[in-house]
């Protein structure tokens, strides 16, 4: 009997069982990745992804109102169509950090482009440690491997905004404070309309609970362990 279909068919078959594998724990549950603080310690993270793009200028503005730093992942064809907007944050003494070459998902993208991907980094000569948040929290198997053989530490969040939906500030900002402790990673965009007004009120709310907004080199975020990871992958479908 010839049995190299049915072994063809079977490792056919386990490609998408091990991304499945690969997207629980290391998107979902996050484990070895950067994730949030001390819960001891009344601080917390307002991270931006995806910029910087028009909407640049009023987060930086909501921020020095308040006094508040920030860490921004931009990406690099955002830089190169905004190089004031960069030059701005860094003149602003905000965190700068990589989100990629490409706003896409690691799963659609070759092995050879996940490594430039992740390789680039706004300010490659400065100091590390260098940050890499991929685009969606997504995750190839090669991610980590990657991101190991190019210095670059994988830095997640905790609670998301939720600003890329139609709600209003109001409500998102309601919805993110309920769900914001001491040590918290927060994930907005640089972006959306909503955000410098949803800004403005998170900011007013953490002051308000006594949590102090600081960079995520600042807040020393830890990495993401079992039973933290089991909680956020419980937390990521819904239970």
């Amino acid at each position: 009997m010839n049995r190299a279909p049915t072994r063809t068919a079977l490792r056919l078959a386990a490609l998408p069982a091990a991304l499945l594998l690969g997207d629980l724990i290391f998107r979902a549950a996050g484990l070895g990745a950067l994730g949030a603080g001390s819960r001891r310690d009344p601080r917390v993270a307002l991270t931006f992804d995806d910029g910087p793009g028009p909407r640049t200028p009023d987060l930086l503005a909501v921020l020095a109102a308040h006094g508040a730093p920030a860490t921004f992942f931009v990406t690099e064809p955002a830089c190169r169509a905004h190089p004031g907007g960069l030059r701005d944050l860094h003149a602003a003494g905000h965190q700068i950090e990589a989100h990629g070459r490409w706003h896409r998902h690691a799963l659609r993208l070759t092995p050879w482009q996940e490594w430039a991907q992740i390789a680039w980094h706004p300010h490659p000569d400065r100091c590390g440690p260098h940050l890499y948040r991929p685009p969606y929290g997504g995750h190839s198997l090669l991610t980590r491997p990657i991101a190991h053989l190019t210095g670059r530490q994988i830095a997640l969040w905790d609670v998301e905004s939720r600003d890329w939906t139609a709600q209003p500030a109001a409500a998102l900002a309601a919805h993110t404070l309920a769900h914001i402790r001491p040590g918290s990673v927060i994930l907005l965009h640089d972006g959306p309309q909503v955000t410098p007004e949803l800004l403005g009120a998170l900011l007013t709310g953490l002051r308000e609970r006594g949590l102090t907004p600081v960079t995520l080199n600042d807040l020393r975020p830890h990495r993401i362990g079992l039973r933290e990871g089991w909680a956020r992958l419980r937390g990521s479908y819904g239970r």
